[in-house]
């Protein structure tokens, strides 16, 4: 083998492990595996404030199912994605979805104030609940739910985005974890996964 091509060789392999490494790091720091959450506990207690300023604790919900979002108002497309197929999932549900408590939990607590809340929640199904709190308690339902977020500078001194996994984790009336689908499930893939479950 030629030097040069011995060279090029090595070099791919070490940009090779470099990328394995970053993707290795990506999935610890989002708590999960490429394939799920096997083995892992998800979903504990969070106590945060809803869009009308009420406090809200995860035992306020036992007995109902529970469909969690974690995600922000600013973001400009997967959370909107995942709320209005959300919504539209309770829609398909009938009756039954009075069985099930959408709720949306922000990862950016510095913007996503009470009455931004209020407002953003708006645009869903009138039963959403839209969370927020200080950033201590936002990161303990995070760390509960194994959501990884990040901020990400955008340029100026406040603008920035969210980077976060994006999951919709369907809990069970006594609070523990049933399942997750993708952000991007479709309403009606979303409602399947319920049924069995009400």
């Amino acid at each position: 083998m030629s030097p040069v091509l011995r060279r090029g060789l090595i070099t791919f392999l070490i940009g090779l492990g470099v990328i394995a490494a970053a993707l290795a790091f990506q999935l610890w720091r989002a708590g999960g595996d490429a394939g799920g959450f096997a083995g892992l506990r998800i979903g504990g207690p969070f106590t945060l404030t809803d869009q009308n300023g009420r406090t809200r604790h995860d035992t306020d919900f036992r007995g109902e199912l529970m469909l969690i979002y974690f995600g922000y108002t600013y973001c400009p497309d997967a959370c909107p994605t995942a709320l209005q197929n959300m919504s539209g999932a309770l829609d398909a549900l009938g009756d039954r979805a009075k069985e099930v408590q959408p709720i949306f939990i922000t990862i950016d607590p510095a913007r996503d104030t009470v009455e931004q809340m209020k407002l953003y929640a708006q645009n869903f199904h009138p039963r959403l609940l839209a969370l927020t709190g200080t950033a201590e308690q936002v990161a303990a339902a995070a760390r509960a739910y194994r959501v990884y977020f990040e901020k990400v500078p955008q340029g100026g001194k406040d603008d920035y985005l969210m980077d976060h996994s994006s999951f919709i984790f369907l809990m069970g009336r006594d609070g523990r974890y049933l399942t997750h689908l993708a952000g991007d499930a479709s309403a009606d893939a979303m409602a399947a996964a319920i049924k069995p479950y009400l």
